[in-house]
């Protein structure tokens, strides 16, 4: 019990970080796109308690897979770009910020004089720090998956010929379930843990 408590000290700053840093990104290019939707529902902001689910966030500590609150935008105030690619914009956002906040970590981890520390402070401080890198990698691979809801469906449906963008869309309510049989499959690890590895592999050859 002692050992499991330990490890959720040390996984929830990066647990938090990622989903907090994924939403406020949502909110804020929404917002600056010309949708004031994100400010009036107190979504820009850095709080993490203004993007928690708790439901979401229960099953993430548990089971590993969880959920951030979505951010609620208005794509018709997109008066810059328009719906089609504001929402793309926003979309993609969410994930870019995770890959950003995973780089300037490995930046700390790489180059900090870590070891210089207390090995009280140091030991918890570099796990803390690894794991936030692999969690916010891992959040934005997830989110760009092409299946609704995540943020990969929005992307893909950009690119779509009206034909297809039909079809897809009547897949779209069943996405959920869809998003599901992936997840309690083996196809998510096979997929996933390859991609996340791969590309902190890469973060770490460019630091």
């Amino acid at each position: 019990m002692q050992e499991w408590i330990l490890d959720l000290l040390i996984a929830l700053p990066g647990i938090l970080w990622a989903m907090t840093v994924h939403e406020f990104a949502h909110a804020l290019v929404a917002y600056r796109l010309g949708d004031p939707t994100p400010r009036i529902t107190g979504r820009l902001t850095l709080n993490p308690l203004a993007h928690l689910d708790v439901l979401g966030f229960i099953t993430l500590l548990l089971v590993h897979f969880g959920w951030a609150k979505p951010v609620v935008i208005n794509p018709r105030n997109f008066k810059k770009l328009g719906p089609r690619w504001g929402e793309v914009l926003v979309a993609v956002a969410g994930p870019l910020a995770n890959f950003l906040s995973a780089f300037f970590l490995l930046l700390f981890l790489k180059y900090f004089p870590i070891t210089s520390l207390p090995a009280s402070i140091s030991e918890p401080l570099f796990l803390m720090a690894k794991y936030a890198v692999f969690i916010n990698v891992a959040f934005g691979v997830f989110n760009l998956l092409p299946i609704p809801p995540l943020d990969g469906s929005k992307v893909l449906e950009a690119f779509l010929p009206p034909g297809l963008w039909e079809t897809y869309k009547r897949l779209e309510p069943y996405g959920p379930i869809i998003l599901i049989i992936v997840i309690v499959s083996p196809i998510l690890n096979w997929l996933l843990v390859p991609l996340v590895e791969g590309m902190i592999r890469l973060m770490w050859v460019i630091t």
